[in-house]
């Protein structure tokens, strides 16, 4: 009991040291006036906040993003094989892949996944 008191002691200092360490390293000298101001996102604050925006770009986010939560609920049904009732399993995973396979023939026959400008 002891020796695990005298543990989280320890790792309780070490944990504030290097975070008292850090703290006192990344605290940057030179303050200018824009690094200052609230506005601090990669844009200049003193142009217009309206630049143009590609929507071929935003499109092209949106479909990473759908493939990307596909990997994220396939990867699960592979762990669950075992312990599925296959066939109920084959006609999840059979329905979930045809859906996504039209919609990429969609977003193919829209024009989306077009590189070209």
């Amino acid at each position: 009991m002891l020796n695990l008191l005298i543990m989280a002691l320890l790792l309780l200092m070490i944990s504030f040291i290097v975070m008292a360490l850090s703290s006192l390293l990344s605290k940057k000298k030179s303050m200018d006036r824009e690094k200052t101001s609230p506005f601090e996102c990669g844009f200049n604050p003193m142009n217009s906040s309206r630049l143009p925006f590609s929507i071929r770009f935003f499109l092209i986010a949106i479909i990473f993003l759908i493939f990307d939560v596909e990997i994220a609920l396939i990867l699960p049904m592979i762990l669950t094989m075992k312990t599925s009732n296959m066939l109920i399993w084959l006609y999840t995973n059979f329905t979930f892949i045809l859906i996504l396979i039209i919609g990429l023939f969609h977003e193919w026959n829209q024009g989306s996944l077009n590189w070209t400008f």
